[in-house]
């Protein structure tokens, strides 16, 4: 099982918390540190000192990290048009070290779009919408240096793209669709996926999208996760939780009340309690196939939280 630290920094913190978060996380020997892609805070807080642009912020922690992957959890298709997200991700790509994710969903928080001036369209168009956008990144990534790329679709429309710059990772960085939905989420995740996401979901629920996701799979002829695979490779299945860690019942209520959710709403729902409790509830996720834990940590300032994690949580697994 691996570990990532997701962060939710539109909740209110700087690139330099971003960046102070990230090494420590690749000190831990986290596999990866994730952030959201909002310009906007849902919390009653104030959000300051304001949002950071996801993209521009991983070009950052790019040159100033060395192992940790680094991506997006997850980039909404509605801020940024297909072709230059392509180029962009690639860039970074190659500023890690060949160390980028492209987490990329439909959007969905409408507030966010009206502060700032961005289209939101309908649900069912911005699906359409994610769905070209899926094909068109991974088709410019995969083509090969010389030959051109077109793609004509009903949103967008590429011409003879040189598809450039390329990405270090061939044939590209790992590309991650999650959701909730039974049928169109899990058919892009086959189509177009290295790895599917299942968010905050109980055990019970993230079986049932991973089944979504395995006749998704078996539908378009590609393995489905846990098989040999048969012309693509399999799925890596993952998820998402909320963690809340504590030595102690005391430091667990601790934590839960400075990212202002009720211990009991926690224990419930996400990651919480003592190491060897989190390590069972992890257990129940990996028996359910998953295989990655995006780990979703909200009080940035709390390092000792990570590195209990790092120390008591991760060697069990």
């Amino acid at each position: 099982m691996r570990l990532t630290v997701f962060t939710e920094p539109q909740l209110g913190a700087s690139y330099e918390d971003q960046l102070r978060v990230a090494r420590h996380a690749e000190a831990c020997g986290f596999d990866g540190f994730f952030r959201s892609d909002h310009y906007l805070t849902m919390s009653d807080g104030d959000g300051l000192p304001g949002p950071t642009d996801a993209w521009a912020t991983l070009a950052g922690l790019a040159r100033e990290t060395a192992t940790i992957r680094l991506g997006t959890m997850v980039t909404s298709a509605t801020f940024r048009r297909p072709g230059p997200l392509a180029i962009t991700v690639a860039q970074v790509d190659a500023m890690s070290g060949g160390r980028v994710e492209l987490g990329l969903g439909a959007g969905w928080y409408e507030a966010e779009h009206r502060a700032y001036g961005i289209p939101f369209p309908p649900l069912g168009e911005r699906f359409d919408r994610l769905g070209e956008q899926l094909a068109l990144i991974t088709g410019l990534w995969a083509t090969p240096v010389g030959q051109r790329f077109t793609f004509q679709g009903a949103w967008y429309n590429v011409t003879d793209s040189p598809a450039l710059p390329k990405p270090v990772q061939t044939p590209g960085p790992t590309v991650i669709v999650g959701g909730r939905g039974p049928r169109r989420t899990p058919a892009l995740a086959a189509r177009f996926a290295d790895e599917f996401n299942a968010p905050f979901a109980s055990v019970a629920e993230t079986a049932r999208y991973y089944e979504w996701v395995a006749a998704a799979c078996e539908a378009v002829g590609r393995a489905a996760p846990g098989h040999d695979a048969v012309d693509w490779a399999p799925l890596v299945l993952s998820a998402a939780q909320t963690v809340c860690c504590g030595r102690d019942d005391a430091e667990v209520r601790r934590r839960a009340e400075s990212i202002g959710m009720p211990v009991e709403y926690l224990r419930e729902t996400g990651l919480c309690g003592t190491p060897n409790e989190v390590v069972d509830k992890i257990g129940e996720y990996a028996a359910a196939g998953a295989r990655r834990l995006h780990l979703q940590y909200l009080n940035l300032a709390d390092l000792d939280h990570l590195d209990l994690v790092a120390a008591s949580v991760a060697p069990q697994l």
